[in-house]
């Protein structure tokens, strides 16, 4: 009888987290080989540099070869997808020339922007878990702290620099 209570208990437990209302915790996928950039086809893991990935609400995953992209994706004004997570890697537990694992929260990182290293599209913004780990990285590469709200759709242009007739 005492066993049949316990096991009473247990269920009922476990059926009322599952009615709390939190959502589970949502993760980072790591890319394989085959992982291309969602905007322009590139493999991800060919290149170095901090990498991208949204997950949107409908369930699918994006990943972008660089912060560059992945921040402009988010950022543009005509977004209209309902975003659930975007995730970005910590430069500062992984290695800049082939980044694996460590992926974090993209809204809480901090960011250097115009650090003289690059990333599979030039310019990029290293990103960081830690702001120690930012200052360090910007003693040795130069750039400035950002946090990501401070991250203006204007830094994240992907035109790059070309004159665009905007009058049509």
């Amino acid at each position: 009888m005492r066993h049949a209570a316990t096991m009473a208990t247990l269920i009922l437990a476990a059926a009322l987290t599952g009615c709390s209302g939190e959502k589970p915790a949502v993760q980072a996928l790591e890319p394989d080989r085959s992982s291309i950039c969602a905007l322009d086809g590139m493999l991800l893991l060919d290149y170095p540099g901090p990498k991208g990935q949204i997950l949107y609400k409908d369930g699918e995953r994006e990943f972008y070869c660089d912060t560059i992209e992945l921040l402009s994706i988010y950022l543009r004004p005509e977004q209209q997808r309902g975003i659930r997570a975007i995730f970005t890697q910590d430069m500062g537990s992984t290695d800049w020339k082939e980044p694996r694992d460590h992926w974090i929260d993209a809204t809480k990182a901090f960011y250097v922007r115009g650090s003289d290293l690059h990333g599979s599209m030039g310019p990029t913004f290293a990103t960081f878990a830690r702001r120690e780990d930012a200052n360090s990285f910007i003693e040795k590469h130069g750039g400035e702290l950002l946090r990501f709200d401070q991250i203006t759709v204007e830094m994240v242009d992907l035109r790059g620099g070309a004159k665009h007739d905007d009058s049509m």
